[in-house]
């Protein structure tokens, strides 16, 4: 079959669907073709939301070193036992410790080294004797060194009393307690946080190899449409569904390319469709119009896997591949545009860059105050509120009313085969937030 047959067989324009697949049947289809893009590496400092394509394992122990967790004085925990108000021991210091400039010298039983949070543990010492349980001159200068190796001036040694004991290893941070050598740090796929980013710096880690993002070509197609930002007027409406893809694909980690609107002519969508990204996706023009173009266009110089799914809202949504681009066309109604790209659109951009593909939306579960219904063969997207803890149906028609989902908490399925729920019947909701 020519390019011109396949595209006349899958011309629907002004004949309506012979049949529509079913979810599951285009689930299938898009999930066989999604694998994570290619991986590139990073600076650290440009990783953070970004998705790890392999494990990240700590070359060095964190911290390096035993250190003080409180200032005070290290000791020989022996040095204070049986310290108590009415029993104070004496304590020569014999220096400082501080966070970057160590003491260098030993500690023996009897002496103590002024030491600050974070600072190196001395040789001889394995606990911290806190300042609150020390009395003397806590102010006084201790012996400063300029050069790191230099010994304390034993002149300028002076004295405190311990008022209460310590134990071996009591406000001591061991070496190794945060992060052991070895020690895997963060799986593939995992997408790093601000305090990943921490983490992997704190490991020495400067580089990191992350998926690449999915460059996505969003075309909106229209020509009664006016750029957003424009005032409607007449029979002209300004474009919703550009700024709300654009977001969508955001926030699932891609990368969009929206240069503006793209009239419903032949050569300009086409055009569109051959764009540098690796997914495509169209608003508008997929259903069986006279200007729905994108189908049979996709179908003419592609492969249109699927057209028209067993759905409401959105079962003029359409997908396929255009050489090595993944294309999707998806309804130009504002409201079949956002589900359709929930349910397909969204997955394989997060699956592509190496993302669950799963909703990013977090699940309750709650009863219905009234009956939703829907045809069985078919599945239903119902807006809902959460109210007082129950489910409110707002609607589960009108796709062009986009004020539906911003009323909406967010959303339950009807599977296509259900009848659809009784009042009082518990139902899971995915909330937009």
């Amino acid at each position: 079959m020519n390019d011109h047959e396949r595209g006349a067989a899958h011309d629907v324009r002004m004949r309506g669907f012979a049949r529509r697949q079913t979810v599951e049947a285009a689930l299938r289809w898009l999930d066989g073709e999604l694998q994570p893009l290619s991986a590139e590496p990073l600076p650290l400092q440009a990783t953070a939301g970004r998705v790890l394509a392999s494990p990240l394992a700590s070359e060095v122990d964190v911290p390096g070193f035993d250190r003080a967790t409180m200032d005070g004085y290290a000791v020989a925990a022996e040095s204070t036992e049986g310290a108590t108000p009415y029993n104070r021991l004496p304590l020569i210091v014999i220096g400082d410790s501080l966070p970057g400039r160590p003491f260098h010298a030993s500690v023996g039983v009897g002496q103590a080294v002024r030491i600050m949070t974070g600072a190196p543990l001395p040789a001889g010492c394995d606990a911290v004797l806190p300042a609150e349980w020390v009395e003397g001159p806590a102010a006084r200068a201790a012996p400063q060194t300029e050069a790191p190796e230099a010994k304390p001036d034993a002149t300028s040694d002076w004295g405190i009393s311990a008022l209460a004991p310590v134990s071996p290893g009591k406000h001591v941070g061991r070496l190794g307690e945060d992060i052991g050598r070895g020690t895997t740090l963060f799986q593939t796929g995992r997408v790093l946080r601000p305090q990943d980013l921490g983490v992997l710096s704190s490991a020495g880690i400067s580089e990191v190899r992350v998926f690449r993002k999915p460059r996505v070509r969003l075309v909106v197609t229209g020509n009664e449409l006016l750029p957003s930002g424009s005032q409607p007027y007449g029979c002209h409406i300004v474009d919703a569904n550009g700024p709300m893809l654009a977001a969508l694909v955001e926030r699932d980690g891609g990368l969009v390319d929206f240069p503006g609107l793209v009239p419903d002519e032949h050569d300009a969508i086409l055009d569109a469709l051959h764009a540098a990204a690796d997914v495509v996706i169209v608003s508008g023009g997929s259903s069986v119009g006279v200007e729905d173009l994108a189908p049979t266009l996709l179908a003419k110089h592609g492969d249109l896997a699927v057209h028209g799914i067993a759905m409401r809202p959105s079962s003029p949504t359409g997908f396929g591949r255009l050489e090595h681009r993944i294309v999707f066309l998806l309804p130009g109604n504002p409201v079949s545009c956002l589900c359709a790209y929930d349910f397909f659109a969204g997955r394989a951009i997060r699956a592509l860059g190496g993302r669950t593909k799963t909703w990013p939306y977090r699940p309750i579960r709650a009863r219905l105050t009234r009956k939703i219904s829907s045809p069985i063969g078919r599945l239903d997207y119902a807006r809902v509120q959460v109210v007082g803890g129950a489910v409110e149906p707002l609607a589960v028609a009108g796709a062009s009313v986009l004020s539906s989902t911003t009323r909406a908490d967010g959303f339950v399925i009807i599977p296509a085969d259900s009848e659809g729920f009784a009042p009082g019947t518990e139902v899971e909701v995915w909330l937009y937030v």
